[in-house]
């Protein structure tokens, strides 16, 4: 084992690694409702444009994401010709379909239910990566640290939730989730044949443009002319560059499990940063919270035990 892949594998590491990227991913939420309302000019945007809107986002992160570890690197990032193929297959489960479905479910229904959907993330990236590709194994332990963590972020939301479902809204946002989590294990396999940055930088870009093309199509609309949209835009876009060539390194030397466990802490601090910058009513109570965070910990905490499987 060389020293960069121990030092990636080191718990503490992936835990600070891990943390950052969902830290960055809970910003978004804010932020986005910001640019809604200083690009999209509204406060709830049709989905063309909420589609055109996150194109132009990671068509940029796509772009910031090679700039940045080509500078880093000191070499222009390129991927090779035979992975061609597998940056469009990224690119269509990890950002044009997670978020057509993601934009489309969540314009149907409520912010809350959305939340705890797209946090099952975690427990589809340990079943596609255990029964379908066969990348770790399914124990006890894995699944009830998972049932910890959803536990917690049913909590945070249990004043505004409901038990119904409908299917453009909260099965379109799970279908956002299922691709989210194979996302997360395909660049796993993927990061065998290619730099996981690469994959990350040339599949948003690609994603990017193919929703623009479609928020355009459908009569997406946007207004620049804020310079304060501007830099929400590229903060956004940023935020993504970092946090999924980060999110993806970690996945490419750890089990997935063990990375994708700390995905139930982003409904978190989206709470936490959307009540300090948009300084809305908290429907979450303090106590809610401390007990969401206690189970989520506890579940990350169990997943990372020392103790090996036999």
């Amino acid at each position: 084992m060389d020293k960069t892949t121990k030092f990636l594998k080191n718990p503490i590491v992936v835990a600070i690694g891990a943390l950052l990227c969902c830290a960055l991913w809970g910003s978004a939420t804010p932020f986005i409702k910001t640019g809604y309302r200083l690009i999209l000019l509204t406060e709830k945007p049709d989905v063309p444009s909420t589609l055109l809107f996150a194109g132009c986002r990671f068509l940029l992160a796509g772009f910031l994401t090679i700039l940045i570890y080509s500078i880093a690197r000191r070499k222009v990032l390129v991927p090779k010709k035979e992975n061609l193929g597998r940056v469009a297959i990224m690119s269509v489960f990890q950002t044009i379909l997670q978020y057509a479905f993601f934009y489309i479910g969540l314009a149907n229904t409520s912010g809350v239910k959305g939340t705890v959907l797209s946090a099952s993330n975690a427990f589809f990236c340990l079943l596609v990566a255990s029964l379908i590709f066969r990348q770790e194994k399914l124990t006890f332990k894995k699944v009830f640290a998972c049932v910890l963590g959803f536990a917690g972020i049913i909590l945070i939301n249990l004043n505004g939730l409901d038990f119904t479902m409908n299917f453009l809204g909260d099965g379109f946002v799970i279908f956002s989730a299922i691709s989210a989590a194979s996302a997360s294990v395909l660049i796993k396999r993927y990061g065998k044949y290619e730099d996981s940055v690469v994959l990350s930088g040339y599949q948003f870009m690609l994603g990017g443009a193919v929703l623009i093309v479609v928020g355009l199509i459908f009569g997406g609309t946007m207004s620049l002319s804020s310079m304060t949209g501007i830099w929400v835009l590229i903060y956004l876009a940023f935020l993504s560059a970092i946090a999924f060539g980060l999110w993806g390194v970690l996945l490419t030397k750890n089990p997935v499990s063990k990375v994708t466990i700390y995905h139930f802490t982003v409904p978190v601090f989206g709470v936490i940063l959307s009540n300090l910058m948009l300084k809305e009513q908290s429907q979450v109570s303090t106590m809610n919270l401390l007990l969401t965070l206690l189970l989520v910990c506890a579940g990350i905490i169990l997943l990372n035990a020392k103790k090996e499987e036999k």
